[in-house]
Formats: C-alpha cells, structure tokens, sequence
C-alpha cells in the first residue's frame, strides 16, 4: 500500500495538518473515543484536533507527532490494529532511527519480533553474530525474552537441534528441600518466566512435542553440572544469583556448534555477599574475547509501562543499588 492513503502539510515548525484519507488507517490510528491521539498530545505536550480523518498539530513537538503517527501507520498497514504498548513504543522511538531499529527482527513460527530500542536492536544484532552474549540491565529490557525468541529462530533454522533454558533455582544455594511437591513442583515457579517466553513465540502443541523428545530443556542451574552442551542454544537467566564457581561451571558447558547467552541484573542480586556475584566475574573475564559480546541495557531501554522507565530511572539518580551497579 502506497503512502498516499495520508497527507501531511506544514503550516510552520509548529502547526501540521496530518490527514489520513483512508479509514481502514484512520479507525485503528486515532483508537477508541481517539485515545491513541489524546495520548500522543499529553506525552508530547501539543494541542491536536481532529476533524474527520484530519488532524491539525500544533506544539514544539509537531515534527516529532508526525513521525509517530507516520510509523503507527506503518504497523497498521502490517498488522490492521495497534494497542498501546505499540503507541508508547513510537513515542519512545520518535527520538531515534525508528527504520533503523525496527529492521532489526527475529522470526519465530509464531511471530515476528522487532527490536523496540536502540538496545534491543544491539542485542539481537550481537545474538546473531556471536557465539557467546551477555545482556545484562533493568527488568523489563527484554533480555530473557529476545534470548529465548532467537532460540527458538535457531531451532525453527537448524543451525541448533536442542534449547536449554536454565536458571539459579530460589538462591545460589539452589536449596529447593523446604518446597511442597516432587522436583518439578518445587522448580516451576522460578522457571515460569522462560515458559512464558516460550509459549510467546511458540505454539504450546509444539512445545509440549519436543520437551516429550527432550529437544526442548528447562532446569536448574545445577543440573548443568558435568555436561557437555553441544548443538545447543543454551540460556542462563537471572545470572546475577550465581557464585563464581557455579558461573565459571555454566560458561565451560559450552560444546560444537552451540551459541550461549547469559542474562542478568546486577541491582537484583539476592546472595548473602552481594559482591560475590558470579555474573560480575564473568564480564570480567570474557571483556576482550572475540565472538563473546556484552550488550548493557539502560532505563531507556525498558518496553514495559512507561511509570517502569521512570521507576528504574528514579532509582538510578538516587544511587539506591549503587553498590551492586
């Protein structure tokens, strides 16, 4: 579809007249009662009304309304519809090569994720082209998640034939013995999270068929001990609550053929030395070796709510962490 389905005019650097002449663009566009709209004019602070398909922006950040409605429009024609976590994102895009990052994608059986911040769009580039990555920042950056969809893009390739998605269970200590049930009772809260990214970029019929197969692993971290990984897209998550031994185990289970990702946060570390971190040791260690990358996720980089980025931005300025940082 052409981009003639909508007009823009420039009155001066402060006034446009957007208008969208298609309504199958203009209904999922403005949203609800124009919520999508009103959005927009709050966040960026401007005055925009509308009238029909026409809206005419005025403010300091017209330029910027118009290169967040041009790429809503973009997902609309993609997708037919866009909820708000797709708002929020243009918005927090508008400042940068949005066309840039969103080329930026992993293609799993049951969607196409693209990259929603400047470092997202590194860390899928560097799960790509190396055999080992570190993504390490603030909870809702999408570490777990990207890590978790490239696997599943390297098994649906057969660049890899198994996923092993790990994680330190309740503490390093791993001591599971006071929890109700069998082994897989006592586990399945702490790896919940990689289920959920799992069933997010694949089918749940599918899963099931391979875990049966053994193609698809999730462990404790103590499980790792002793083996040797091979054909494997292998992920640690929550790395910061492993002791040097466990991380320095973890890191040599890599075998032929496998790539390694290892995720954390470094203000989350619930040891009893919080300077024992296993995950501080490791970026030490693997800083200058070639195919190991280190991507570092900032506050910017948070894709959940909005009050989310604010919240671990607040707690950055007040140094609260700092000594784990």
């Amino acid at each position: 579809m052409s981009s003639r389905r909508f007009n823009i005019k420039t009155a001066n650097n402060n006034q446009i007249i957007f208008d969208v002449d298609d309504n199958s663009i203009a209904i999922p566009l403005f949203g609800e009662r124009d919520k999508n709209i009103k959005y927009i004019e709050k966040s960026l602070n401007l005055k925009i009304n509308a009238r029909g398909n026409i809206l005419f922006i005025e403010g300091e950040e017209a330029k910027r309304a118009k290169l967040i409605l041009s790429s809503l429009i973009e997902i609309i024609r993609e997708k037919k519809i866009i909820d708000n976590d797709e708002v929020e994102n243009a918005i927090r895009l508008s400042t940068v090569d949005i066309k840039k990052i969103r080329s930026v994608v992993i293609e799993t059986s049951k969607k196409k994720i693209s990259a929603r911040s400047i470092g997202q769009a590194n860390y899928i580039e560097a799960l790509k082209k190396n055999i080992m990555t570190f993504g390490v920042g603030p909870a809702g950056t999408g570490k777990t998640y990207l890590a978790v969809a490239d696997a599943v893009a390297n098994m649906n390739k057969g660049i890899v034939e198994k996923i092993i998605l790990s994680r330190p269970a309740v503490e390093a200590g791993e001591q599971l013995g006071f929890l109700p049930g069998d082994l897989k009772d006592k586990i399945d809260p702490y790896l919940r999270p990689l289920y959920d990214a799992l069933e997010d970029c694949m089918y749940k019929d599918k899963i099931a068929k391979l875990m049966e197969r053994e193609k698809i692993e999730i462990a404790p971290l103590a499980f790792m001990r002793g083996r040797t990984l091979s054909n494997s897209y292998i992920i640690l998550d929550e790395a910061q609550n492993t002791t040097p031994m466990q991380m320095k185990m973890f890191l040599t289970r890599l075998g032929k053929d496998s790539k390694m990702v290892i995720t954390g946060d470094l203000t989350q570390i619930d040891l009893p030395n919080k300077g024992s971190s296993g995950l501080y040791e490791a970026l030490e260690v693997t800083s200058s070796i070639k195919q190991i990358s280190q991507i570092h996720f900032e506050s910017k980089d948070v894709v959940r709510h909005p009050l989310v980025n604010m919240i671990v931005e607040n707690y950055r300025k007040k140094n609260i962490f700092s000594d784990q940082e």
